[in-house]
């Protein structure tokens, strides 16, 4: 297989620090699962999950992906401040609507497993309460973190699996590919559906070899429904201007149609159904 020219780039961490000792103290400062705190929500269609979504944005990330989306999301503690009754209330006015569309709930972030005791607690009520459908969005690296009672109320996780060799992962994402691995197969073994997600950047996670790893791996899991290349785009370069954080990929052309293609083909030729 070819491999692509990797763009000359470091790990994000290098250039604004988030270290793992401040990572620590985030995760050690949650406290009462009641309270949570959240960027924002939004009515989605079934791109985060089946049917209309009510999609909840949690505060706070241990990763540092250099073509992040939501990097004010990165501080759990920049987020506003909620209850989940309050929530909950909020999701309520939706909940009625969502069911008629076969929809439900997908949170997302940041990296909703930082603030798992909230997460917990305001899916748990989705299901019992508003009888919605549960879904997480989650790179998976904060995994050992989750309960079986957790993985219980959760009927869908989207799964973002950001690169298949140890050094890009570390590369694309400043942190270790073996947590994300490690909580795929638990998924797996356990019976938990996935939808497996992987971004695809020119001259980043574009080379052959390290797609075929993805794809080889993915193909091992049972459950996994669909596969989603998303295709790598420029709308969050305003927010790292804004933020004043260096942007190492402001360069980087979008992903062509054929690129895509050729990486979709790769997915399915393991098996796999790509939409």
């Amino acid at each position: 297989m070819t491999t692509s020219r990797r763009l000359a780039i470091t790990p994000v961490r290098e250039h604004h620090g988030g270290s793992r000792a401040e990572l620590e103290a985030e995760l050690a400062a949650e406290g009462d699962p009641e309270i949570g705190y959240y960027h924002s929500y939004e009515i989605t269609g079934s791109v985060n999950g089946p049917g209309v979504r009510f999609m909840l944005y949690l505060s706070g990330c241990p990763l540092r992906c250099q073509y992040c989306q939501n990097p004010d999301m990165w501080t759990m503690h920049n987020g506003r401040r909620v209850t989940v009754g309050r929530m909950l209330d909020e999701i309520a006015g939706y909940a009625s609507f969502i069911k008629t569309a076969h929809g439900g709930i997908t949170v997302s972030g940041g990296e909703p497993m930082l603030q798992i005791r909230f997460l917990h607690a305001l899916l748990r009520r989705c299901k019992q309460d508003l009888g919605l459908h549960t879904a997480v969005d989650t790179s998976g690296f904060l995994g050992a973190r989750a309960s079986e009672d957790f993985l219980d109320v959760v009927d869908l996780f989207l799964l973002d699996i950001k690169a298949g060799d140890e050094d890009l992962y570390h590369l694309v994402t400043s942190a270790e590919l073996e947590p994300t691995l490690r909580f795929a197969r638990r998924l797996s073994d356990r019976g938990n559906q996935m939808w497996v997600r992987y971004v695809l950047v020119p001259g980043l996670t574009d080379d052959e070899d390290d797609v075929e790893k993805v794809a080889r791996f993915t193909s091992t899991l049972d459950h996994v429904e669909r596969v989603e290349v998303l295709p790598f785009h420029q709308l969050a370069a305003g927010k790292w201007a804004e933020l004043r954080l260096p942007y190492q990929l402001a360069d980087v052309p979008p992903a062509p149609p054929e690129l895509v293609r050729r990486v979709e083909n790769q997915f399915r030729a393991h098996g796999l159904t790509v939409v």
